[in-house]
């Protein structure tokens, strides 16, 4: 079970925006991902972290061919629940939480800034590389801090290379992806092992306890 943690920051401008704690595992329906979002509350001298403070968290499960079976995001208060249903549906929470707002949208999954989304999306599309990689065309709802706000896209991704790498744990497969969004044609690489990000805009891994889990 890989448990370690990401920093994120704006891949614009690398503001920095907190940390992801998480851990994940394979299992006989498909895979989880359970993270909280974490933020510094007080630094020493150094500008090193003396308290973190916990600003959101995320839980995701898709099933074995990559479909959200639940999705759980808490960030600033604001919560939302959501599953494959009639494409993508959600429920989403106001912090007084005496409203909730329910979407729907013929999509394929669910993104947003967690790597989690990452590693959903790749299982869900499952390339494989090619001499001439064809990119795949997916569109997702995307929910984003700190108000988790739903908005659809499109991207199409491309699995650009695939290389196996020698480690003390064994053989380590790396996937190069190339991600597009359609709207604006900004183009980006995503760099995958097993069920860990190991770089993308906005993502560091900065920490892993274990290998990646290995999908079957």
């Amino acid at each position: 079970m890989p448990r370690g943690r990401y920093s994120l920051h704006d891949p614009h401008d690398h503001t920095p925006l907190g940390e992801e704690h998480f851990h994940c595992a394979p299992g006989p329906s498909g895979w989880r991902y359970v993270a909280q979002l974490t933020t510094p509350s007080t630094t020493g001298p150094d500008g090193t972290p003396r308290e973190t403070t916990v600003t959101g968290s995320v839980d995701l499960a898709i099933d074995e061919l990559g479909r959200p079976i639940r999705l759980e995001l808490h960030s600033a208060n604001w919560q939302v629940r959501g599953a494959a249903i009639d494409g993508v549906t959600w429920v989403r929470t106001d912090p007084a939480g005496t409203e909730a707002t329910e979407g729907n949208v013929a999509a394929h999954a669910f993104t947003g800034t967690s790597p989690a989304f990452l590693v959903a999306t790749a299982r869900l599309l499952r390339l494989t590389p090619s001499a001439a990689p064809a990119a795949t065309r997916v569109r997702l709802v995307s929910f984003t801090g700190p108000v988790l706000a739903p908005r659809t896209l499109d991207q199409s991704w491309a699995l650009i290379a695939s290389e196996t790498h020698s480690t003390d744990n064994g053989p380590l497969t790396v996937d190069e992806y190339q991600v597009t969004a359609l709207d604006t044609g900004e183009q980006h690489a995503v760099h995958i092992a097993g069920d860990v990000v190991l770089a993308a805009p906005g993502i560091e891994l900065e920490d892993l306890e274990s290998p990646p889990s290995v999908f079957a």
